[in-house]
């Protein structure tokens, strides 16, 4: 065991001396320092310009400007209860944001916006909530109303045309540029025709705001012409139901809440396959070095070809355990100690960690998974005298690897529980990653265990395997060995 231990320090202080393990080391930390000021400052502005041109009184612009103000003020409402809700502020109950979700009506939302809107709401926020919450972040508009240019809602045939083009694609590149031109014109409660240009595919939101209202103008028309009163035909068209809609809190729907739960185990399936991928390229590469150098002889006088298998292998698995260790800390700092939408995301996701059975099988499967894979190098490094020699063999195996695994976490992703991920489960070489993936959203306790012992034994005959073809390959150098000779020195008969 001295020996074993010597071999694995030798192997650990190889590696992370190696910049390429600091730089992989350090890739989450920056992701995490650098996500919050990319969604600043690389977001791009969701906000489109509308143009309204209304040719007849301008009663019909003015409705549909309403229609969008209402439809932005419902989506900050809406914003503002879910806000309270996640981070459990005590405010007045009569506040309209502090009576849970529901389809606020338009009367509902105007009456929001005469109590202040969201300038009122934040202030009263910012002395409920408590310390350490991060402020409301109200979502930003969908459309921005732009004023057209004098005369154009006038104008007819070429010269509107070129009018509203003028504003979908201006002469100056730098001026901003409409998205949509809503042309109503002055015969259109005759005609019902209206126009919308688009620079683009036009948004259905935007679209059916658009036909509600002018159709409930249109209603309203209809009625006033068949002898209906005016005011009544006005309240007749803007009649709507009040619909009261009952949705679970933030993280509490089973599709969110699968999707919460699986981040954690999705992670760490990923950051085994990540890890394995890189420090298993290392080892791989230190062995192909030392034989290349005729280093193993002088290794192998003091070891035995079983010991030094066993030292590169603790040594490769003590690399990946201090990888996870330093992501999953980043982790933990970034969900206890900032603020912000990663912070909020994360700290749903560490929900796993409080129960020990999944704690257990993440580092069961993490380290049984990391010792299954690793061999795979250790022994590509066994048979191999350069890096050419081993790339032959390594892209098969990457590649055997990474492509279920890809398709494994997208059905996962996607709530799949079909039969493809269950014989993923069974087949070893890929049993840690389909139930490390599968934690998170639902997996049988004798999947959990059948499996583990299944895997567990794969790994014993895998190292049986691999001391055979150590003890066979290590100090015969200068051949490369074909199938039929792999074969024989698996089988613990002496290479021909």
């Amino acid at each position: 065991m001295n020996q074993i231990l010597l071999v694995a320090a030798r192997e650990y202080r190889q590696i992370t001396r190696m910049r390429s393990f600091w730089l992989t080391l350090l890739i989450l930390p920056l992701a995490f320092g650098i996500a919050p000021l990319t969604q600043k400052f690389m977001s791009p502005d969701r906000t489109d310009r509308v143009v309204l041109l209304d040719a007849g009184d301008g009663s019909s612009a003015a409705a549909v400007t309403q229609r969008l103000q209402i439809d932005d003020q419902r989506r900050v409402l809406n914003a503002l209860v879910r806000y309270v809700q996640r981070h459990k502020i005590a405010v007045d109950p009569s506040a309209i944001y502090a009576q849970g979700d529901r389809w606020f009506t338009d009367a509902e939302v105007a009456r929001f916006v005469a109590d202040g809107g969201k300038d009122a709401a934040i202030a009263r926020l910012a002395a409920a909530k408590p310390s350490g919450v991060p402020d409301f972040d109200p979502p930003e508009p969908n459309y921005a109303l732009v004023a057209p240019p004098a005369g154009l809602a006038r104008a007819t045939g070429p010269a509107l045309d070129a009018g509203v083009d003028r504003l979908l694609n201006p002469a100056d590149k730098k001026a901003d540029r409409a998205a949509y031109v809503l042309y109503i014109p002055a015969d259109f409660t005759a005609t019902g025709a209206v126009r919308l240009w688009t620079g683009g595919q036009p948004s259905p939101q935007l679209v059916a705001s658009v036909q509600d209202v002018l159709t409930r103008t249109l209603r309203q028309r209809l009625l006033t012409d068949r002898g209906v009163a005016p005011d009544v035909a006005a309240a007749a068209a803007t009649v709507t139901p009040a619909i009261a809609v009952t949705q679970p809190k933030p993280g509490g729907g089973a599709k969110e809440a699968m999707l919460v739960r699986s981040i954690l185990p999705l992670a760490a399936s990923y950051m085994l396959m990540m890890a394995l991928m890189l420090s298993g390229s290392w080892m791989l590469q230190s062995m192909v070095e030392e034989r290349s150098n005729k280093l193993l002889e002088t290794v192998l006088a003091t070891v035995s070809p079983e010991q030094l298998m066993y030292g590169k292998l603790f040594g490769v698995v003590a690399v990946g355990l201090t990888m996870l260790a330093a992501w999953i800390g980043c982790g933990i700092v970034a969900a206890t100690a900032t603020q912000g939408a990663i912070a909020d995301f994360i700290r749903p996701a560490l929900a796993p960690l409080t129960s020990p059975g999944t704690i257990a099988a993440m580092i069961y499967f993490f380290i049984m998974g990391y010792i299954c894979i690793a061999i795979f190098f250790l022994a590509i490094g066994a048979i191999s005298d350069s890096m050419n020699d081993a790339q032959g063999y390594l892209m098969p195996v990457i590649l055997m690897i990474i492509l279920p695994i890809t398709v494994l976490i997208q059905g996962v992703i996607s709530g799949g529980t079909g039969i493809g991920i269950t014989v993923l489960t069974w087949i070893p070489i890929w049993t840690p990653f389909a139930v490390l993936a599968r934690l998170g959203s639902g997996i049988a306790a004798w999947e959990v265990i059948g499996s583990g012992i299944l895997l567990a034994a794969f790994v014993a005959l895998e190292l049986v395997l691999l001391g055979r073809l150590f003890r066979a390959s290590l100090l015969a150098t200068g051949q490369r060995p074909g199938l039929a000779e792999l074969g024989r020195r698996l089988s613990g008969r002496a290479p021909a």
